[in-house]
């Protein structure tokens, strides 16, 4: 057994890449246990699947269809595979009250407990827009295992002021579940590496692929490391991504180049940003 406490820290994390179902809960929980199932025999300690994948992403349609009672129950199912194989988990879900539909992410340990949830601030295109209310509140932070998890989602990454406050906050692994149309490679390829860099975190972006209601998503999850380094990256085909969450790698990023210490937020504030 090795007992070097620094190796002890570090995580092998999973990310999941592949074409949901639209309104076919069944058939995605499926995908999720398959891929929650080969994750952790790989030795993976958590899961990120893609946004809105437990119900496919198809905005206007889950607003048209989508039962709000069989929220409760998803919820249930998703805690259930996690405890099945003992990883934790990232999911995405609508959540109803009233008539304000909300984009969320939530994380679920190893046991199936709920730790924490997340509501997206910033909705993309005008289907997002007329079916999703936006979210007010900063990346939710999660203890887990001697890390500090972010959690966004999505178009939020494209803001360096999301990562950059998830960062201030404590975050040094960013999970962020996503619905990337294609044609938007530079996202995957520059925009999560480069926000790795400017706030000094691993980021984990999982997104869907084929097409949903239309919709063509592009595959091109990434995982990349405060460096920048592109640890994993997707094709545009189902697949799960794997990479080795090192502290001792996010202590040398903000070793070697102080952003995050030496930010001047009293100007930036008189700048009126």
């Amino acid at each position: 057994m090795n007992t070097d406490p620094d190796l002890e820290e570090r995580m092998l994390l999973a990310v999941m890449q592949a074409q949901a179902q639209v309104l076919d809960s069944a058939a995605n929980l499926a995908a999720i246990e398959k891929a929650a199932q080969s994750a952790a025999t790989a030795g993976a300690e958590l899961l990120v699947t893609p946004e809105l994948f437990v119900v496919g992403y198809a905005p206007r349609k889950l607003r048209a269809e989508l039962d709000p009672a069989s929220l409760p129950g998803l919820h249930d199912a998703l805690g259930q595979i996690a405890a099945r194989h003992g990883i934790a988990l990232v999911y995405s879900l609508p959540a109803i009250t009233g008539n304000r539909w909300e984009i969320t992410s939530t994380f679920v340990d190893e046991n199936g407990n709920p730790r924490g949830s997340y509501v997206k601030v910033h909705l993309f295109g005008d289907a997002e827009k007329e079916v999703f209310s936006p979210g007010t509140q900063p990346a939710t932070i999660i203890d887990y295992r001697g890390l500090k998890l972010g959690m966004i989602i999505c178009f939020d990454l494209e803001f360096p002021e999301t990562v950059r406050a998830a960062a201030v906050h404590g975050a040094q692994v960013l999970l962020v579940p996503t619905a990337l149309g294609r044609g938007y490679d530079s996202v995957s390829n520059t925009l999560v590496p480069a926000r790795a860099i400017e706030s000094q975190l691993f980021i984990a972006y999982a997104n869907h692929t084929g097409v949903e209601d239309g919709f063509a998503l592009g595959g091109g999850s990434v995982i990349a490391d405060p460096f920048g380094n592109v640890l994993a990256s997707g094709s545009p085909n189902a697949e799960l991504l794997f990479a080795q969450i090192d502290p001792q790698t996010l202590t040398a990023a903000r070793t070697e180049i102080p952003y995050l210490s030496d930010r001047r937020p009293d100007l930036y504030q008189a700048w009126g940003i």
